[in-house]
């Protein structure tokens, strides 16, 4: 072995260090390149993007029989990331760099023809993994990734190098290029400049807007149902506008799924809006839950942290919806393949809107509904009941008058919400921070029993209404769960009566409609 470096790869949500080795003969008029270590098809083609990414930058490739390890060789390597690493070590064989440095680095960059360094996806998770590992130096990375990985890499310097000559010069001693800053604040900034849009340009719906906010307040799933134009869909993608900011781990935790797949924002290293996910109702089981041989995360992770809405319900297939089922209770989604078994993670809030029927009039004073009941019955059962279960609150989302559709908007901005909804998370962080909980959706039984004492006159209450609604042992943790939050936004230490009744008419619509 002549040479080494690291680079670093995916798995599941997760990086890894990826140890390049390379072996070269020095012998003979004509190169012979084999990458070894289970690559995929484009690792494989790197030996062609590095020949001409050398030829381009002015350097010799190796002469002889050249072999490049990736290790460990019983993982599957996928992606053009490792271009980078596997240029620079060939470049070390010939002496022009110093190999003790690249032995400490960690290099991360696809290749273009003519030498450039192009971006890659998974940088924040192999920036946090090199941290970690204690024994990496320095790190190269394209230089759209570079805030992307200083942000994770703690006192490890970073440089960002965009194009291979570049990149050796660093590590010959030639260039003295100045590791990347991090400037936290500006990348924070730049996340808060994505516009969100606010319920104050909703017009009416004020029932609605009070379920959201309680909603937002609890990290509760809800279900709007309505006729179809009555604001259902402007009010769901309203609702990370009023959810509480993220703390920094959350941040992290949720800006590192996104960076996997790539999706991070031009110029955003860090996310600081809870993400909203918006899935279309054609999606499959593997797409939400997470696919592919190598599962990466679905969007139910994508999701993680934020929001998941899912408009159409019905219109979902009956598999798809019965996979939720699980990761809601748990906050997590494990997928099982043949590479292995992956867990990822799932704390999110669901929001699902739906009409009524297949026409969207059904008790719609203004349009007659065009609906058998057998239409309606068939449409409604593709929602099983528990699936139903898990929704804490339900909805209904009526028509606007004339008077509230003619007027101009009128109500509480996001940022009036907010300040509400941060004041009752502000009480649920202070009561279950010993329990390792932010918000009353996650309280368990424990927590029940402690935090949702009721009086004689509430016990009552809900007694007749879990008989006269047949609601189920999850149900009845539901209301609970939301009569806590509801006393929280009114500052109040107990449940009162009021708060119970409000908490249950949010659990009646779905025996009205089921």
């Amino acid at each position: 072995m002549l040479a080494k470096t690291y680079s670093s790869a995916i798995l599941g949500v997760e990086a890894y260090a990826v140890e390049i080795e390379i072996s070269a003969s020095g012998e003979g008029e004509q190169s012979f390149v084999s990458i070894v270590g289970l690559p995929d098809a484009a690792v494989k083609e790197s030996k062609e993007r590095v020949r001409s990414a050398l030829k381009s930058c002015g350097y010799v490739h190796p002469f002889g029989s050249v072999v490049i390890n990736l290790a460990p060789a019983d993982i599957k390597k996928e992606g053009a990331s490792f271009d980078l690493a596997i240029a620079l070590l060939m470049i070390s064989v010939t002496g022009k760099i110093d190999r003790d440095l690249l032995s400490e680095a960690m290099v991360a960059g696809e290749l273009a023809l003519d030498g450039s360094v192009r971006p890659v996806k998974g940088i924040l998770p192999m920036s946090d993994h090199a941290r970690r590992s204690g024994n990496i130096s320095l790190m190269l990375v394209p230089p759209q990734n570079a805030a992307e990985a200083a942000i994770a890499a703690g006192e490890i310097p970073v440089f960002a190098v965009s194009n291979l000559r570049e990149a050796a010069e660093v590590l010959s001693g030639k260039n003295k290029l100045p590791p990347f800053k991090d400037d936290l604040d500006l990348a924070i900034g730049a996340s808060d400049a994505i516009p969100v849009p606010d319920f104050s340009e909703v017009k009416g719906q004020n029932c609605a807007k009070r379920a959201l906010m309680i909603a937002a307040a609890g990290g509760h799933n809800v279900l709007l149902i309505g006729p179809p134009g009555t604001g259902k869909s402007m009010l769901a993608k309203r609702i990370p506008g009023i959810l509480p900011p993220m703390s920094l781990q959350e941040s992290i935790e949720t800006s590192r799924i996104h960076s996997i797949l790539g999706l991070l924002p031009p110029g955003v290293p860090i996310l600081t809006h809870r993400p909203f996910r918006a899935p279309h109702h054609t999606i499959s089981d593997a797409g939400l839950l997470g696919g592919q041989s190598i599962p990466t995360p679905g969007e139910i992770s994508l999701a993680h942290n934020g929001v998941l809405f899912l408009d159409e319900l019905p219109e979902f297939k009956r598999n798809v919806l019965e996979v939720l089922r699980q990761p809601l209770e748990s906050g997590s989604v494990t997928v099982s393949r043949a590479a292995g078994s992956f867990t990822f993670p799932a704390s999110l809030m669901l929001v699902a809107a739906m009409n009524p029927c297949p026409c969207g009039h059904y008790g719609n004073i203004q349009r007659t509904c065009r609906c058998s009941p057998p239409q309606i019955q068939r449409y409604r059962a593709r929602i099983s009941g528990p699936l139903l279960d898990r929704i804490d609150l339900h909805v209904e989302v009526s028509p606007l008058s004339d008077e509230e559709l003619l007027s101009a908007p009128r109500g509480e901005s996001s940022a009036e919400i907010r300040r509400k909804v941060f004041s009752a998370r502000q009480f649920q962080s202070s009561r279950l921070s010993k329990d390792s909980m932010h918000c009353n959706a996650q309280m368990q039984s424990a927590q029940l029993q402690k935090h949702c004492i009721l009086d004689s006159a509430s016990q009552t209450l809900l007694r007749h209404s879990i008989k006269e609604l047949q609601l189920s042992a999850r149900a009845y943790d539901r209301i609970l769960r939301v009569a806590r939050t509801i006393a929280d936004l009114e500052c109040s230490e107990s449940i009162s009566q009021k708060f119970l009744f409000e908490a249950i008419q949010y659990r009646s619509l779905d025996k009205k409609l089921w």
